[in-house]
C-alpha cells in the first residue's frame, strides 16, 4: 500500500477538513460518482465569512454624546470584549455549520450509493414475479425492522467512536469504517470483518450494528467495503478483502489495536470473500520468491458467520433462491473459475496442501433454519479443514434463519448467543477480560418482540 495513502474520516476524524482532498483524490476515484460525492472539497467552506448577528458598532448610537475620559475607557473595554465575543461566536458557528454541512453531505452520499446498488440489484434480477414479491417481502421486512435500523444509523452517522471511510487503497470502494471503544486502556483486539449482500449489494455500513455490539465489549472493529458486481468480480473482490486486511495489519497500532490480536469475520457472501482472501495469502506465501505486506501469523484466527465455502454444491441452490446461474457465473468470471473460488475444494487440492497448514484456525457460525445458506456449508468446510490439519469447528444455533444470527437476536437485545460465543473465544486467553465480559449489562432491546417475530415471518432472505 502507499505510504501517501492516510485515513479520512467523519468530523471526529483527527485529521483537519482542510487537508482531506489532497489525501485522496486519485484518478481512479473520478471512475466511481460515489467517490465523489464522498470526497469533496471544503475550500469554500472554510473560505466562506459567517458575519455576526449585529455589526461591530451597532451597540454604539452615532448621535452618542461624547463621554468625560473615564466613560469612554469604560466603553472602549465594552467594545473590546463584544468584539471577542462575536469572534467567538462566529467562529464557534462557521465550525458547527461546517461539521454539520459535512455530515449532510455524507448522508447523501450513503444515500445515493444505497439507492443504487438497489436499483443494480434489481436490474440483474429482473422484474419478473418472483422478484416483485421478493422486494415487497423485503419492504415489509424493512419497516418492521426500522425503529432498529434508525437507531443502528443515528449512531453510525454521528457517533465519536466511528471513523467512516478510512482510504485502504488507491480504488472505488477502497475504504473501511472503523468502530472504537470508548475505553482505550491499552491496546485493545481488532476484527477486520467483511460485510455480506450477495457480491452485489454488499456495503460496509451493513456491519454497523455489529461494530457497535462489539466495541462495547472492548473489541476494535474494521468494516472493510470492497467492490460488487459489476464494478467488479469475485477476484477484485478478494484482492480488496486483501488489501483491507494489509492495512488493518500494517496501520490498526495507530488507532489503539493489538496487531498480535488480530481476527478476521465475514459474513454470507463476505465469509466467502474473505474466506478466499486467506486461502490466496496462504498460497502467495507458499510460493518461492513471494512477498507479501503481511502474514497469515499476524491473524489469529478466522471467524465466517452464515457462509458458503463451495460454489459448486451452491451453484444451483442460488438458482432456485433467484440468484440466477448466469449472474452467478459473471460474478464468479465462469463455471471453470468455481473450483478456485471455493475454499473448501481448493483446500483439498494436492498442489497446495503445504498452504493449507499456514491457514489460522476457523470457527464457522450457522444458523440450522438458514434457508438461503445452508448451514451444511459451514458443517462440511470444517469437517474438511479438520481432516487437512487445520484448526477449525463449526456452530450451529437450531432453528436460527441467516438473518437471525446477525440481526434480528441483536436488535432484540439481552444476551446474543452468537456474540458471547465470538467474545468469549476473543478472550479465551484473557480471564479479567472474560470476567468482565460476563458482567457486563444486556444490551437494551432496539425492536419490539412481536415486530421481530413478524420480520421473521416474512424475510426474503
Amino acid at each position: 500500500m502507499p505510504a501517501s495513502l492516510l485515513p479520512i474520516s467523519s468530523s471526529t476524524s483527527r485529521y483537519s477538513p482542510s487537508i482531506m482532498p489532497s489525501l485522496v483524490v486519485s484518478k481512479s476515484d473520478d471512475d466511481d460518482p460515489t467517490a465523489r460525492l464522498l470526497i469533496s472539497s471544503y475550500d469554500e467552506d472554510k473560505d466562506m465569512q459567517i458575519r455576526p448577528i449585529l455589526p461591530r458598532a451597532s451597540s454604539y448610537s452615532s448621535t452618542m454624546t461624547v463621554a468625560p475620559s473615564a466613560v469612554n475607557g469604560h466603553q472602549r473595554r465594552r467594545r473590546i470584549s463584544s468584539e471577542s465575543c462575536l469572534d467567538s461566536l462566529s467562529s464557534s458557528g462557521r465550525e458547527d455549520g461546517d461539521s454539520l454541512e459535512r455530515e449532510i453531505e455524507h448522508v447523501a452520499a450513503e444515500t445515493f450509493l444505497l439507492t443504487r446498488l438497489s436499483l443494480k440489484l434489481l436490474s440483474y434480477l429482473g422484474v419478473g414475479y418472483r422478484w416483485i414479491t421478493r422486494f415487497l417481502a423485503l419492504g415489509c421486512y424493512a419497516i418492521l425492522l426500522m425503529p432498529g435500523f434508525i437507531q443502528v444509523g443515528y449512531s453510525y452517522f454521528f457517533s465519536r467512536q466511528i471513523r467512516r471511510g478510512i482510504v485502504y487503497g488507491d480504488l472505488p470502494r477502497n475504504r473501511l469504517d472503523l468502530y472504537l471503544p470508548k475505553k482505550m486502556d491499552g491496546p485493545r483486539p481488532v476484527i477486520a470483518f467483511i460485510t455480506g449482500g450477495a457480491w452485489i449489494i454488499g456495503y460496509k455500513a451493513w456491519g454497523s450494528l455489529l461494530g457497535q455490539q462489539l466495541t462495547d465489549r472492548g473489541i476494535i472493529v474494521a468494516c472493510i467495503d470492497y467492490r460488487n458486481f459489476p464494478q467488479g468480480t469475485i477476484s477484485d473482490m478478494v484482492a480488496d478483502a486483501l488489501q483491507g486486511i494489509s492495512f488493518v495489519c500494517n496501520n490498526i497500532t495507530d488507532y489503539g489495536g493489538d496487531p498480535n490480536r488480530i481476527y478476521v469475520m465475514g459474513q454470507s457472501a463476505g465469509a466467502h470473500i474473505a474466506a478466499c482472501a486467506l486461502m490466496e495469502q496462504a498460497i502467495k506465501e507458499s510460493s518461492d520468491g513471494e512477498s507479501a505486506s503481511w502474514s497469515l501469523s499476524q491473524i489469529k484466527a478466522y471467524f465466517g458467520l452464515s457462509g458458503g465455502y463451495n460454489l459448486l454444491n451452491l451453484v444451483g441452490h442460488f438458482h432456485n433462491r433467484g440468484l440466477y446461474r448466469s449472474i452467478f457465473l459473471g460474478i464468479m468470471e465462469g463455471e471453470q473459475s468455481l473450483r478456485r473460488f471455493s475454499p473448501e475444494l481448493m483446500a483439498q487440492d494436492p498442489n497446495v496442501r503445504t498452504s493449507v497448514s499456514r491457514l489460522p484456525p476457523f470457527v464457522l457460525f450457522h444458523g440450522t433454519a438458514d434457508y438461503s445458506i445452508p448451514s451444511d456449508a459451514s458443517k462440511t468446510f470444517a469437517e474438511t479443514l479438520q481432516r487437512l490439519g487445520v484448526n477449525a469447528e463449526s456452530i450451529l444455533y437450531e432453528g436460527k434463519t441467516h438473518t437471525d444470527l446477525f440481526l434480528q437476536d441483536p436488535m432484540r437485545g439481552g444476551k446474543d448467543e452468537m456474540l458471547e460465543d465470538l467474545v468469549n473465544y476473543i478472550y479465551a486467553t484473557d480471564p479479567e477480560a472474560l470476567a468482565m465480559n460476563a458482567e457486563a449489562p444486556p444490551r437494551r432491546r432496539m425492536v419490539p418482540e412481536f415486530m421481530l417475530k413478524l420480520a421473521r415471518a416474512v424475510s426474503p432472505f
